[in-house]
């Protein structure tokens, strides 16, 4: 099997070990030389700078993991090449390229899951199956928080010059750290209707917007905020569920997730394998995908999901422009 990755920033690179430490040798990269990355590790694997002639080697398998902004005009001549696809989250900036890529999917039968990596995370695995059980009774509310201090996540170059940092690339707080849009959509199912504040409130030298505050309600009801900032020192990330008999808690700094059951009056705690490490979520997803492509296995993150969490990212940036509440038909 032949592999081919299409960026190679941190991500890309990552993903490139994983291929390598699974016993993947047959690598071809893509790469237009704008990483601020050294390139010995990449010494040993045929490296082009043009897409067609990278297609020419006639991968079976892509990953694409370059800016956001460029994701899908990457990823159509991939598949029409016959690949199937591990595509990078949020799969693009906007919606305007969707119905293409979905429709190019469909005549190459391609396969394809999005990268969100928390999809394998042991924690939120734990609180979709405590929620369905109704472990703590029945979910009513919930808090999501994430920040993180944005010039301090590649040290080695200039923050603003990152995607994230850039609105030509497809940067801001709700696209890169779009990750809830999806996990929650595994817990609780799908958005009912949402509302949104967001803007560049920091001194960060960026054009896009570093924090966002965002109501949503689910179709079970169900009505939460996810807080979203590239500002925060230390960085923070949890998620909180409150139910009819208990509460659910995640720490990404933590080792287990915590559910409080009012009934017995105690905290119980699930932990985390003894080994686990953010590293293994991307192990895991590289993996996954492997078996996606070797054994026809149907993927945990699909288009399907990839392109509804992305439909809910625009939607928060749309609310917050407009000052609007946004229903499900609009999603």
């Amino acid at each position: 099997m032949k592999f081919l990755i299409a960026g190679l920033g941190s991500i890309g690179r990552r993903h490139l070990r994983h291929l390598d430490e699974l016993g993947e040798s047959d690598i071809i990269l893509y790469r237009t030389n704008n990483s601020t990355l050294p390139d010995e590790i990449l010494e040993k694997y045929i490296v082009e700078t043009d897409l067609e002639k990278a297609l020419e080697h006639k991968p079976d398998a892509a990953i694409v993991s370059n800016p956001t902004a460029l994701h899908i005009e990457t990823a159509l001549p991939i598949i029409q090449a016959g690949c199937h696809l591990l595509i990078e989250k949020p799969i693009s900036n906007d919606l305007s390229q969707i119905a293409e890529l979905e429709k190019t999917v469909s005549e190459n039968q391609s396969k394809v899951l999005v990268g969100f990596q928390f999809r394998h995370h042991p924690a939120l695995k734990k609180i979709a199956e405590l929620v369905k059980e109704e472990a703590v009774g029945r979910p009513i509310s919930f808090r999501v928080h994430w920040g993180e201090y944005l010039p301090d996540w590649h040290p080695w170059e200039d923050y603003r010059q990152g995607y994230a940092a850039r609105k030509d690339l497809g940067g801001g707080v709700v696209l890169t750290l779009t990750h809830p849009m999806d996990y929650l959509r595994m817990v609780f199912g799908e958005v009912k209707k949402l509302s949104a504040f967001a803007g560049q409130l920091s001194d960060l030298e960026i054009d896009v917007e570093d924090t966002a505050e965002i109501i949503l309600q689910f179709e079970n009801d169900v009505m939460g905020s996810l807080h979203l900032d590239f500002n925060q020192q230390p960085p923070k990330h949890q998620f909180e569920v409150i139910c009819t008999d208990g509460t659910i808690v995640f720490d990404n700094d933590a080792t287990a997730v915590q559910a409080y059951s009012a009934k017995d009056e105690k905290w119980i705690e699930f932990p985390f394998p003894k080994d686990f490490e953010r590293d293994h979520l991307f192990r895991d997803q590289m993996k996954h995908f492997l078996d996606i492509v070797y054994q026809d296995v149907s993927p945990i993150c699909s288009l399907a999901d990839g392109i509804q969490a992305q439909k809910l990212a625009m939607a928060v940036l749309k609310a917050a422009e407009d000052n609007i509440v946004i229903k499900k038909e609009d999603l």
